[in-house]
């Protein structure tokens, strides 16, 4: 199992150039087929994937009903969009080579088993799929195709048929001097959030700190790590919100390891699990008794749904910061004003913590306390429509074409029904993606965070707000 899952360099053998349909680093050019299978035998042996996959196999997984919900083919209605096509490229090898039944099914009818054609495609359509789950919820037989999908990338992983927007910062994350996967170092963090705690005492007129490594805190952060350079708003937000509520000594970030994205979810259980133990450590390391996962879909979901799996006995509980802010606003320890953010505001709902039904009506709830303005997108909530950047896709940039006029086309025309200058979306991912929607489809719409909101509208005992023109004006 090591020596499959470890990341090998190919052999040295010669053989044509094969023209992959997304960038990949030094892929396998020999022996595809023999390692695909011994790739998928090892994860077979070493993981839980065969009983679902056998319960897959068992059903007729060819109704074709998640047409109904599936962004992507929706907009191409090509049949190799359709999830249970994709799903049935797996499960056709499963059955045919790792079970009685199929080799003796092959020995009769002289079946063919797996082919470079079947690798070439499964490389072109797993990488299509934004593993949304939208079809998941139409699919009678309850089959999770976008789970099929992140096994298909992970077998194509162990063969280097990665996209190298994926690989790039994984290694970075697990090899790199950074150990995170915008590269930033420990005293670059701190720079950081020195720089954003000048900003908001000028903003807001308090002095307000960022804790790093403090000890014995209910909470050990983890924002994606791109937060720090790209969503400082975001970020002044989220210690504006814990400040105001008091809770300030309750929380510290670890400059250890601050980073909450995890791109193993993607791709690879193998990643996942090393990720989601690094994060465990450092919260060992700082004996915090929560982890709090920032504005980031898919890093809550990795760390909520995996630190029980891969956290061993350290299964510490995982908060979204959104979860904190509601649960401070209702309490009534935050005063946001409804007379700041008076444009129109909507909300899209990140895949990852919306479809499975967590967090859905939180921000929502947070969102009408303070936007006398908001109004929905349709649909919405665990019904809503993926970014078209889901899966990881949001990474490669040189599928944007494809993000932004196939998988992103019903987000697009999602966002311009609203009619909102606001459009929250509380994830890295999706802000990015969404961002070039709106560019790409001239859009009037602003991409912002919850807490970007927050930090406009938020009241502080004490505070005095910059206001246009550079005059202060007393909370």
């Amino acid at each position: 199992m090591t020596e499959i899952l470890e990341r090998a360099t190919p052999p040295a053998t010669k053989a044509p150039k094969r023209k992959y349909p997304y960038y990949v680093i030094n892929p396998c050019e020999t022996d595809r087929v023999e390692r695909f299978l011994e790739a998928f035998a090892a994860i077979l042996t070493y993981s839980n994937y065969r009983p679902v996959l056998d319960q897959y196999s068992s059903a007729s997984a060819k109704c074709s009903r998640c047409t109904a919900t599936c962004p992507v083919f929706e907009v191409t209605g090509d049949p190799r969009d359709i999830p249970c096509y994709r799903t049935n490229l797996l499960l056709k090898t499963y059955k045919r080579h790792f079970t009685i039944r199929g080799w003796f099914q092959a020995k009769l009818t002289g079946e063919p088993g797996l082919t470079d054609a079947d690798i070439d495609e499964m490389a072109e359509l797993f990488y299509r799929c934004t593993a949304c789950r939208r079809c998941r919820t139409e699919c009678p037989l309850g089959i999770d195709h976008a789970l099929m999908t992140h096994l298909g990338r992970w077998i194509l992983s162990e063969l280097r048929i990665v996209p190298k927007g994926l690989e790039i910062s994984v290694i970075e994350q697990l090899h790199g001097k950074s150990g995170n996967t915008s590269a930033i170092l420990p005293h670059t963090l701190v720079d950081t959030l020195e720089f954003l705690e000048e900003e908001i005492e000028e903003m807001l007129g308090l002095k307000m700190k960022f804790p790093v490594d403090q000890m014995d805190r209910e909470y050990v952060f983890f924002p994606a790590v791109s937060d720090f350079l790209m969503e400082p708003e975001t970020l002044m937000g989220n210690l504006a919100t814990i400040y105001a509520a008091g809770g300030n000594d309750d929380w510290t970030i670890g400059t250890g390891y601050f980073d909450g994205i995890n791109y193993g979810l993607f791709y690879s259980d193998h990643v996942l699990e090393r990720v989601i133990q690094k994060v465990v450590a450092e919260t060992t390391r700082l004996r915090g008794r929560k982890i709090l996962i920032g504005e980031c879909g898919h890093a809550s979901r990795s760390a909520h749904d995996f630190v029980p799996v891969f956290g061993g006995d350290k299964n510490y509980p995982v908060v979204n910061i959104m979860e904190y802010t509601h649960q401070m606003l209702e309490a009534g320890r935050l005063d946001l004003d409804p007379t700041v953010v008076t444009e129109r505001v909507t909300y899209h709902d990140p895949c990852n913590i919306a479809r499975s039904g967590w967090i859905v009506d939180q921000p929502r709830e947070i969102l009408r306390a303070f936007c006398p303005n908001f109004v929905e997108m349709q649909p919405h909530g665990t019904a809503n429509y993926c970014c078209g950047g889901g899966g990881g896709t949001v990474s490669v940039d040189e599928i944007h074409d494809f993000r932004m006029e196939i998988a992103g086309k019903k987000k697009a025309d999602q966002i311009r029904a609203t009619g909102a200058k606001y459009v929250v979306t509380p994830c890295a991912n999706c802000k990015k993606q969404l961002r070039e929607l709106v560019e790409h489809y001239k859009l009037d719409a602003e991409i912002v965070g919850l807490h970007d909101l927050i930090l406009k509208a938020i009241r502080i005992p004490g505070m005095k707000r910059m206001q246009e023109g550079g005059q202060e004006g007393a909370a």
